[in-house]
């Protein structure tokens, strides 16, 4: 698939709610429990998204459009979430995401990129040079990581319980992202 602006937007766009129809008014039992010992739970994922739309994506593509790869992105604190989320409630960080991440999109849209902004470089702190297109792509593809990720974490809350079903459960049996 060839990188468009566009499609990237759809799938950005769509999070908030995506978020908010699996999540708002669950119970406890579904959002603050995780898969064990330095995994996260959905609420921590909501506030790892917050901290992402506040200091990461629209941060790091300003620095590629300002500065390129002369300057390097600020490094991002994958675990700040745990602070800055500490008393709020589910309800509410889905709202902040969801303003937030309008907020982000509409100053996106009007940046008016164009193919050859797509193309501009940056420097990632330990990745290296990378392009205005990797990294709006990577902010879509982070999203759909973190729903996944989302949808693993509470279908382990009923690993025993679906009994001899669990072979057939791929969501079960994927070792993939825990934090």
């Amino acid at each position: 698939m060839e990188f468009r602006l566009d499609d990237t937007i759809a799938i950005l766009a769509r999070t908030p709610a995506a978020l908010n129809a699996l999540l708002h008014g669950l119970p406890d039992v579904w959002v603050q429990r995780n898969e064990g010992d330095g995994t996260w739970s959905a609420f921590d994922i909501v506030g790892h998204l917050i901290v992402g739309e506040r200091t990461d994506w629209m941060a790091r593509l300003h620095i590629i459009l300002e500065r390129g790869e002369e300057r390097v992105f600020d490094p991002f604190d994958r675990f700040a979430q745990f602070q800055q989320s500490q008393g709020r409630s589910l309800e509410q960080l889905l709202d902040e995401f969801a303003l937030l991440r309008k907020q982000n999109l509409a100053e996106l849209r009007g940046l008016k990129l164009q193919a050859e902004d797509l193309e501009r470089r940056g420097r990632h702190p330990a990745l290296g040079v990378v392009t205005v297109s990797q990294l709006l792509a990577t902010w879509a593809a982070h999203d759909l990581t973190h729903l996944h990720q989302m949808s693993r974490v509470m279908a382990y809350q009923y690993r025993d319980d679906v009994g001899p079903w669990r072979a057939y459960l791929g969501v079960l049996q994927c070792a993939g992202h825990s934090a």
